[in-house]
């Protein structure tokens, strides 16, 4: 309410310096929160900046690896056409169509625990140079869309340093879970990361759109998107001389639009109200909430958990007679609890196989919410089991 109130627009530091010091302070908070090197600090020597999404984020930092590539190659569009990135298949959806954007070739693989392994990465890449490609972006995702898994950032970091790859960490989900030290280890390896997101829309009590982006080295973000315009010149604030070198952070040239809401106010006002220990609390309870739920699915001997629980997403299934009964199972139980009102899940296919993820992190819930949704889908399942054969139908 008061950044639409407000409605400043903070597209370079002239036109609010208040929207722009307060955003790189609060970076640095999360930044921190999260023991970040200072190397992607402002107080150190990188910096961060608030994006709408993880899809702006991917963007922009393969765009700034793609240039920082072609520069070294002589650009064109045969050298274009070369660049390779790298991820695995369980990597959100929006990085295959940021490649798209940039004009890069993806290449996803993974290992049997739905996260990226570096052997088959290093496979690809060694393959790749020998066709002539280009390897340029390698994505290590914390927190999986469908199954919340970990890739092992440290080894894919030693290999995209090895081969000069441009490393990025998407932790959209799960990075907020790293502000708890017991979670910290997953982001074990960061230092060897060109860039880091998350999205504190999903799991930090603030609202869309919000998205924290850490770079190391911001100049190669604003070689790659910067706008020249006589409009857009700040006057330093060391003196009243006109000049596009002033010592401020113009944020229009770390993203893709020119314009930008007010963005650090919303997360300004999450960290000052709820404030660190606050908001470890809030991971922590849904982390529980979600134990305890795990914990009631795993004594019902007519499910399964399909994928180890890591934060607060669960993901299982109702076990079929016959396998190849198993999505249509499964598909008719999500539409029974969602068409009921009172719980919404949703579904991924992991492997081939159909499960229900069951995600814990919104403000008001409780553990008699988690009881009564466990309630709902023991209803629910007795009534399509039921229908099923007799034997089939006994706990």
């Amino acid at each position: 309410m008061l950044c639409s109130g407000f409605n400043v627009v903070g597209f370079n530091w002239l036109a609010s310096p208040v929207a722009t010091e307060l955003e790189s302070i609060v970076m640095d908070w999360m930044g921190k929160m999260l023991k970040l090197p200072s190397s992607f600090l402002f107080s150190g020597t990188g910096g961060g900046v608030l994006h709408g999404s993880t899809c702006e984020s991917l963007v922009c930092t393969l765009a700034a690896a793609r240039d920082k590539a072609l520069e070294k190659l002589g650009g064109g569009f045969d050298n274009i056409t070369k660049l390779v990135v790298y991820a695995s298949d369980q990597t959100h959806f929006a990085l295959q169509k940021s490649a798209k954007l940039i004009a890069a070739l993806t290449r996803t693989s993974f290992s049997t625990e739905f996260s990226l392994s570096p052997d088959t990465v290093r496979a690809a890449i060694e393959d790749d140079i020998k066709s002539g490609h280009v390897p340029l972006y390698l994505c290590a995702t914390v927190g999986t869309t469908g199954a919340g898994a970990v890739d092992p950032i440290e080894e894919l970091g030693k290999i995209a340093n090895e081969y000069k790859l441009w490393l990025h960490i998407d932790a959209a989900y799960a990075g907020s879970a790293c502000i708890c030290p017991e979670y910290r280890r997953y982001l074990n390896g960061v230092e060897l990361a060109d860039s880091i997101s998350l999205n504190p829309h999903k799991w930090f009590l603030t609202n869309m759109d919000c998205c924290c982006l850490w770079v190391k080295h911001p100049s190669f973000l604003v070689d790659s998107l910067s706008t020249e315009s006589d409009i857009m010149r700040n006057r330093s604030p060391a003196s009243n001389t006109s000049t596009n070198a002033a010592p401020v952070i113009d944020y229009k040239d770390w993203q893709i639009p020119l314009s930008r809401r007010f963005k650090a106010l919303k997360l300004w006002t999450v960290i000052r109200k709820h404030g660190y220990s606050g908001l470890m609390y809030h991971i922590r309870s849904d982390v529980s909430m979600a134990k305890r739920f795990e914990a009631m699915v795993a004594k019902d001997e007519r499910f399964e958990i399909v994928v180890p629980r890591k934060f607060a997403l669960v993901c299982f299934r109702l076990k079929p007679k016959r396998e190849s009964e198993g999505s249509e199972l499964n598909r008719e139980l999500v539409d029974a609890l969602n068409g009921s009102g009172r719980a919404f899940l949703t579904q991924a296919m992991l492997d081939g196989v159909y499960v229900i993820r069951c995600s814990i992190g919104t403000t008001l819930t409780q553990d008699r919410h988690v009881d009564d949704l466990w309630k709902l889908i023991q209803e629910k399942a007795d009534r399509l089991l039921s229908l099923q054969e007799p034997e089939h139908a006994s706990r």
